[in-house]
């Protein structure tokens, strides 16, 4: 299959490019730069050069695959509401060049992106066999830099210490990069058309292990604040830090498993941390 992939540079989408050319696919991939370009090539990757902005030239793009991966998304907290406006308009561009194709078209979903969710299921009325992915908060690896783990490292190397919410009993599903990429190959080669899916492999570690863990590694004490001092300690991760995420948002991995036959198979977040790779960037 010749899959275009949105973000197929970034984190997440460049683990999905490589997966889906192991498989045997071809893959045209989406970047906004010469070095982007250079990427994808060297992978084996054919380039289409271009933003989400640009939604004509995505559709050229679209309408030459059989099938797309739309990962790309622009990550500006100022501006948060106008990020989801354009993947809203990205979904709808690409959704009405696939209508009546039978085509595979798979989102990712977003915190608040209810809007660009629906849009993308309800092309299955229309024929597109569209499906959402929705990947666990902590996505990791050890090519990770930006998530919310290195921020969680970031925040107990500048305070002194490691922190959790009250007794840190919450609990954060998490997902490695690979199984997450494996995740997005299986589903765009055979998601039923309306489907929603949930990436976790691990269904929640407490958080107080993982401020343990990163604790121990940094040498630093692991302390207790209150749900009042969390906003102070972790910033915009305060309220995200004292969330007991499968209660709020309880997913469907069991139902994930059994339809794209997905097993995770590498390590989970605490094992990764143990590694030590997240400590040495």
């Amino acid at each position: 299959m010749r899959i275009l992939v949105t973000g197929a540079t970034g984190y997440i989408g460049s683990a999905v490019v490589q997966e889906l050319i192991q498989a045997g696919h071809k893959v045209i991939g989406l970047t906004r730069s010469e070095e982007g370009v250079k990427k994808l090539e060297n992978v084996g990757a054919e380039a289409l050069k271009g933003t989400l902005e640009d939604t004509e030239y995505l559709c050229k793009g679209a309408s030459m695959a059989e099938g797309v991966i739309h990962m790309a998304f622009r990550h500006d907290f100022s501006d948060f509401a106008g990020s989801l406006a354009i993947d809203l308009n990205v979904i709808n561009a690409i959704g009405e060049t696939l209508v009546d194709t039978g085509k595979p078209f798979m989102t990712t979903a977003h915190a608040n992106g209810d809007a660009s969710d629906k849009a993308t299921l309800a092309l299955a009325e229309r024929g597109v066999r569209s499906a959402v992915i929705s990947l666990a908060p902590s996505v990791h690896s050890d090519a990770d830099r930006h998530g919310f783990i290195p921020q969680l490292i970031s925040i107990a190397r500048s305070k002194g210490v490691s922190a959790y919410v009250e007794d840190g009993a919450n609990r954060w599903p998490a997902i490695h990069r690979l199984d997450a990429a494996k995740l997005f190959r299986l589903a765009i080669e055979k998601a039923p058309a309306g489907s929603y899916f949930t990436g976790r492999g691990e269904a929640g570690i407490p958080f107080r292990e993982i401020a343990s863990t990163i604790g121990k590694h940094l040498n630093v004490p692991v302390v207790s604040i209150s749900r009042e001092e969390a906003s102070a300690h972790f910033g915009f991760l305060g309220a995200l830090a004292a969330l007991d995420i499968p209660s709020v948002k309880p997913g469907n991995s069991p139902q994930t498993k059994e339809i794209l036959g997905w097993n995770p198979v590498h390590p989970g977040l605490i094992a990764d941390l143990e590694q030590g790779h997240y400590f040495n960037k």
